[in-house]
């Protein structure tokens, strides 16, 4: 005796087969000038700044971070492997900042940064140090405090690490304590004529 063939409906995984998978994300990464006092997060529980102020876009994560009190160049994306590649310290990409510090540095203290540093966390990389000329950048609100009887002076810095407050301490440690602190380039990533607050979305790929 011949069977009876099965119904579509008595076969249950038929139709979950051919369920078509979802579209992959399209990998995306954005360039955000990031004002001073704005946290490098989304949320904030005591309603401070943060990047959702800034950047209407979801599904984007900071692929590294910048303190509150520094300001410059964000990268953030949706990609993992993107973010991995800027942010861990493994990969060494190089982060560019331009340092007001108090004080005139000697040549001995410049020196002393592309030497490494000894911090409370171990001795630091050498690093890319040079005087710089007042580079011509936004008024920061607040304005900084300067203290009349002592000058100041600007550094570029070029460091490979990704330590906590790594340019301030780096900066007290051979006695020129950070007054500002801005960033203006990770990799082949720059700034580029963005204003605090405003961001732009590049080819999300590392070169």
């Amino acid at each position: 005796m011949s069977r009876a063939p099965r119904s579509p409906q008595s076969r249950p995984y038929a139709a979950a087969r051919r369920v078509a998978k979802p579209a992959p994300v399209e990998p995306r990464l954005i360039l955000l000038n990031k004002p001073f006092d704005v946290l490098t997060q989304f949320n904030d529980e005591q309603g401070r700044a943060t990047l959702k102020d800034f950047v209407p876009v979801t599904g984007v994560y900071p692929a590294g971070r910048l303190d509150r009190d520094s300001e410059g160049l964000l990268l953030l994306t949706n990609d993992g492997r993107l973010q991995a590649r800027i942010a861990d310290p493994k990969h060494k990409l190089a982060k560019t900042y331009w340092v007001q510090v108090e004080g005139e540095p000697s040549a001995e203290q410049v020196q002393q940064l592309r030497d490494g540093v000894q911090l409370n966390d171990g001795p630091t990389l050498p690093a890319e140090a040079r005087l710089l000329e007042e580079p011509t950048l936004w008024e920061r609100v607040p304005p900084v405090r300067f203290r009349k009887s002592i000058p100041t002076a600007w550094l570029e810095l070029v460091i490979r690490e990704g330590r906590n407050r790594q340019v301030r301490r780096m900066t007290a440690a051979v006695g020129l304590p950070t007054l500002r602190l801005v960033r203006v380039r990770i990799g082949s990533w720059e700034l580029d004529g963005l204003q605090p607050g405003e961001w732009r979305e590049v080819p999300a790929r590392l070169d």
